[in-house]
């Protein structure tokens, strides 16, 4: 897809100036898009020469971390009893407790959670106001719309930018 720039509107350019200065901008847009691939091409060449190497890295490292996780977990009591976390000779191994959050019983959905929670903790329970701007915009041609959203101080507004699409070429 083109590549769409906004710009400030100059004012007294001529015709030719117009097709000189599109002529310079497809030109330019043309060789960026060449640099881009070829760029792109040398890092899928790079990927692609160390795609194994990583690959067994990664392999590596999960049967480290799948290791250091049997030893850390089985050894809980005795190594995590003052701090979450120890320190090794290459680094630091440990346990984080996650943000508390609330998740249903079994049996539970949080549609029946809703009406419980309607009947036994009200207090708890949340009702939003907000407008809803997408019926309005909706609605926005229909008779008498507009005066009735002045009155509450809201208006539709579309603004208008310009914009320039070359056709794709090769580059020179």
């Amino acid at each position: 897809m083109a590549k769409r720039e906004k710009k400030v509107i100059i004012t007294g350019v001529t015709r030719e100036a117009a097709d000189e200065a599109f002529a310079a901008y497809a030109k330019a847009d043309a060789q960026s898009a060449k640099i881009t691939a070829d760029i792109e091409l040398q890092c899928a060449k790079i990927r692609e020469k160390y795609a194994n190497k990583l690959a067994e890295l990664e392999d590596e490292k999960e049967k480290a971390f799948a290791t250091l996780q049997a030893y850390a977990t089985e050894n809980q009591a005795d190594l995590f009893t003052k701090k979450k976390s120890l320190e090794m000779a290459h680094g630091v191994i440990g346990f984080r407790t996650g943000t508390p959050k609330l998740k249903t019983l079994k049996g539970f959905t949080w549609a029946s959670a809703l009406q419980l929670v309607k009947e036994f903790l009200p207090s708890y329970l949340r009702q939003t106001e907000e407008i809803a701007k997408d019926k309005l915009l909706a609605d926005r041609d229909v008779e008498d719309m507009v005066p009735q959203m002045n009155k509450c101080g809201i208006q539709v507004v579309q603004d208008e930018t310009f914009y320039v699409e070359p056709k794709k070429e090769d580059a020179v």
